[in-house]
């Protein structure tokens, strides 16, 4: 760990170019037959990143795991967001990940870790990892919460309670009235007070970016061989359409990658390869489809 003093933007970003590598790494000796395919991309604007894909997988149908480190000037959205009433320039660099799994036994799974500066000095971490498993078993959502758990816990007890309840909201498709999954936890503008500060809160953002292959490498080896059929197959393409439908009407994420004129073909890499949808959808009284929709609420305590 670097000294306080050194928390520059710099070494942030060359934390997150190591851990797309590491998890990309991670992924490829899991899945055995899926490689990573690599896009090096520059914004007009400033800056660029490194989008990469996978697909055809044993495990993993499509994917992908970027990085990105933009700046310029902010547009007059991204001011309104913040309260700025004058012109200011913006650094934002992290990676976000979104994995769509072969068989819907498997979960889909996302994380985004980042970091966010401003020409007028103000400067802040945000991110977080949530799960949404096509059938939501409850030992496995007990599992993958204790993780996160365990993650805050070694930075802030008070941590977990609070961001596992942020998460919640934020992963909420309203016209729905459903959770995306089982949740996870979630931050956004966790500012620095000063120096000692700033590093605790790179070294938690550290704490979640490295948690991610260890969780999801576990679901991987745990699920990859659960037997399914063509009825488990068309409820993973109904609930992959509720996927789409939260990150296109509802992430902030991929709102500001629009407005600031981020690579298209990059923000939506997060899409399924396929998905559908069922006019008026109604899963049998009893069914395992029922029982996962039964899970699909704020506020479940999984510990």
């Amino acid at each position: 760990m670097t000294s306080e003093q050194e928390i520059t933007k710099e070494i942030i970003t060359d934390f997150f170019k190591s851990l797309q590598d590491r998890i990309c790494q991670s992924l490829e000796e899991v899945d055995e037959a899926g490689r990573f395919h690599e896009d090096n991309w520059e914004r007009p604007g400033g800056g660029g990143g490194r989008s990469r894909t996978i697909t055809g997988g044993n495990v993993i149908e499509k994917g992908g795991v970027g990085f990105s480190a933009v700046y310029g000037e902010a547009t007059e959205a991204t001011l309104r967001t913040l309260q700025l009433t004058e012109p200011a320039d913006f650094y934002a660099t992290g990676v976000s990940i979104v994995l769509h799994p072969r068989s819907p036994m498997v979960p889909i799974i996302h994380m985004n870790v980042r970091y966010f500066e401003m020409s007028t000095g103000h400067c802040w971490f945000g991110g977080g990892i949530d799960l949404t498993p096509h059938y939501v078993v409850e030992d496995d959502a007990r599992w993958f919460h204790q993780q996160l758990k365990n993650v805050c816990n070694d930075h802030d007890a008070g941590y977990y309670d609070k961001f596992k309840a942020w998460a919640d909201d934020y992963f909420y498709i309203p016209h729905r009235q459903e959770t995306r999954g089982i949740g996870g936890i979630f931050f956004d503008y966790l500012k620095p007070t000063d120096a000692s500060h700033k590093a605790d809160l790179f070294s938690f953002v550290q704490g979640v970016g490295n948690s991610f292959a260890p969780i999801y490498t576990h679901f991987m080896k745990q699920n990859r061989d659960l037997p399914f059929g063509e009825h488990e197959k068309n409820w993973q393409l109904l609930r992959r359409g509720r996927y789409v439908e939260f990150n296109l009407v509802w992430d902030r994420g991929t709102k500001f990658g629009l407005e600031t004129n981020g690579r298209t073909e990059s923000i939506l890499m997060s899409m399924p390869p396929q998905a559908n949808w069922i006019y008026d959808f109604k899963p049998e009284a009893g069914s395992k489809e029922e029982q996962t929709g039964q899970f699909l609420k704020k506020g479940i305590n999984w510990l």
